[in-house]
């Protein structure tokens, strides 16, 4: 679901890092990736992109609050870590409060 997403709200020409990803397949919606020439990337490890994204977000020029499914205490990591392990349906991104 969340490349699917980014595929369709990325603009005409635009493009898609795929980075965490743990399934070795996917499906991949490759029509409007073609035809609305969008570039994609993966990417395995950190090459700085932290602080750049992080000054987006501050800056409000991304919006990230769409990926996040849920918000809970960090105290009850252990078993959101579970239910994303396992695939829940609907969960994407998990906010862990202290």
């Amino acid at each position: 679901a969340p490349i699917k997403t980014a595929i369709s709200i990325v603009r005409k020409g635009g493009s898609v890092t795929l980075i965490g990803n743990v399934s070795p397949m996917i499906e991949l919606p490759l029509q409007p990736v073609v035809t609305r020439q969008i570039t994609l990337y993966g990417s395995c490890a950190m090459a700085g992109e932290y602080p750049l994204v992080l000054d987006l977000m501050a800056r409000k020029k991304i919006d990230v609050m769409p990926l996040v499914s849920a918000r809970a205490p960090l105290s009850e990591g252990q078993q959101w870590f579970e239910r994303l392990y396992a695939r829940e349906a609907g969960l994407l991104k998990v906010v862990l409060e202290p």
